[in-house]
């Protein structure tokens, strides 16, 4: 049940990118949308790392247990969850505003809610209040995320774009290391300002997004969906050709999504009705879905907001401690994360994804079991080699969820239902982490360790899952993915306009050439 994607490719697109010898960072349009791309869109990310370290680190602060009535149990996870729940509210309308304004400004838009959310979270007087703002934020950030993976995958050149999607998730990890150096400094303050500034700090990104989402070009395709088509034209001209109106690769490409665009139009409804139509749409939103639970319930949440209960199943108490592997293990994962997105051209996307399910299987039994035998004989090697396999997570993680997540998204979903898929993943997402987010505190607490192997099991049916499932997506355009579950005609129609197109050109050259000859 791979697919038809296990093969190769002789997409004109994406033959004529990967042959183009220039790299990026000698092309000046390109480079300087690229520098771009990092504080409008590939920064978003930042946010979510930024909350899950608000929340980690913050149950470490003395203030801040004391302002909210040292919080166990459901009302720590509420207090945890209410983010990933307003996001879950937030979902319905995204994609209304992401294809009716554009992808910049239901960026700005979702930076906007967040901002404000953040200053009622940095001033908040009790729990309840907290909890609002962190429902407000939660329901800002999917507008922007759905929007910003849209936006670098559909404005990327073909050469870096699973790269660029890549590094949408490595950011994460810059936005959990300054929250969390963040809170390790002012842990130090001895009243509520050791939470607040934190908690304000948590504006920054979407900041940095409202500041300069504008000087971003809009993406192409959503300007050719609305017959935008000579703003859609210059904006590749000018990034994907460096100002070259000539450019054979940006007239083939301009075919290659006019065409697409047409015939999936043709066949869209634009609503999520589509996502159910087809047996193709229904493939891609299981693979959405699950895509969805397995990032939030492959034990990584139990890390990332429930460190500290965890480093106390193995005896590590004190919060400086805490603090500081905390802070370290999230340095190490920017490591991670970043280095998965690179070497992402290099391997095909079900080698990363099974490799990367069976190293976060191993690691989660080695684990259980350190800690298991810490907890029978109180054994220091065991403690520290618990220590260890929370380190060894990052990498494994990394190499498939957080590397691949938002480029397997893009590949899977076409430009009409794109911003519903990934809206899809994004609901199944969230509403996994508010289930972890409350279930995890509690489900820790009643039977400690033994915990640990509801994961270990789980883990291995999403190893099962994406084996039988997941589809070779690597080596293809994005209009040649298009049709991936669809019938072969559709993509004929696309490569018979392209070929149409190349041999007409190819025989205006010619008499040219005849013409010019005969004038000789």
């Amino acid at each position: 049940m791979v697919g038809a994607a296990d093969g190769g490719s002789d997409n004109l697109i994406h033959r004529m990118a990967m042959d183009d010898p220039i790299p990026w960072y000698k092309k000046p349009n390109l480079r300087r949308m690229y520098l771009l791309l990092f504080p409008c869109v590939i920064g978003i990310e930042m946010t979510s790392g930024f909350d899950s370290q608000i929340i980690n680190s913050a149950q470490l602060l003395p203030a801040w247990k004391d302002y909210f009535g040292h919080p166990t149990g459901a009302y720590n996870g509420i207090l945890a969850s209410a983010l990933p729940l307003g996001s879950v509210l937030g979902l319905p309308l995204i994609p209304l505003v992401n294809d009716t304004f554009g992808r910049r400004w239901c960026i700005m838009f979702g930076s906007c809610i967040m901002v404000i959310g953040t200053i009622i979270q940095g001033f908040s007087f009790n729990g309840p209040m907290y909890i609002l703002a962190r429902g407000i934020i939660g329901f800002g950030l999917p507008y922007a995320i759905v929007a910003g993976s849209c936006l670098i995958g559909e404005l990327g050149y073909p050469k870096e774009r699973p790269v660029l999607t890549s590094l949408f998730n490595a950011c994460y990890f810059i936005g959990a290391i300054v929250a969390a150096g963040t809170t390790f400094g002012t842990q130090a303050i001895p009243n509520d300002w050791s939470w607040r500034i934190p908690s304000l700090l948590q504006m920054a990104p979407s900041l940095l997004q409202i500041a300069f989402v504008f000087f971003l070009p809009e993406s192409p395709r959503y300007l050719i969906s609305k017959d935008r088509y000579e703003e859609a034209k210059q904006i590749l001209i000018d990034y994907h050709a460096e100002g070259n109106p000539e450019s054979e690769f940006v007239k083939a490409e301009i075919i290659e999504i006019k065409t697409t665009l047409e015939i999936e139009l043709e066949n869209s409804k634009r609503s999520w009705g589509d996502l159910i139509r087809t047996a193709g749409m229904r493939r891609r939103v299981i693979i959405g879905s699950l895509l969805g639970l397995f990032t939030q319930l492959s034990g990584n949440v139990v890390i990332s907001y429930f460190l500290g209960d965890v480093l106390k199943l193995i005896g590590y108490t004190d919060p400086a401690f805490q603090a500081k592997y905390n802070l370290g293990n999230q340095c190490w994962s920017l490591i991670c994360g970043v280095s998965a997105a690179l070497v992402v051209m290099r391997f095909r996307r079900r080698t990363m994804y099974l490799t990367g399910i069976l190293s976060i299987l191993a690691v989660y039994v080695a684990w259980t079991i350190c800690t298991a035998v810490f907890i029978s004989n109180k054994s220091e090697v065991a403690a520290k080699m618990s220590l260890f396999w929370i380190y060894a997570y990052s990498p494994a993680y990394n190499l498939c969820f957080n590397a691949l997540t938002y480029t397997y998204l893009i590949e899977i979903f076409p430009y009409a239902q794109r911003a519903r898929g990934i809206s899809i993943f994004q609901f199944w997402g969230k509403a996994a982490q508010f289930f972890g987010t409350n279930v995890n505190p509690i489900g820790t607490q009643a039977i400690g360790w033994k915990y640990l192997l509801v994961y270990c099991c789980w883990i291995f049916v999403e190893a099962i899952l994406i084996w039988f499932l997941w589809p070779e997506t690597s080596g293809r355009s994005l209009e040649e993915l298009a049709f991936l579950f669809e019938k072969e005609e559709y993509a004929r129609r696309t490569e018979a306009a392209l070929e149409k197109a190349v041999l007409h050109r190819e025989e205006e050259e010619r008499q040219t050439q005849v013409m010019e000859h005969e004038k000789v």
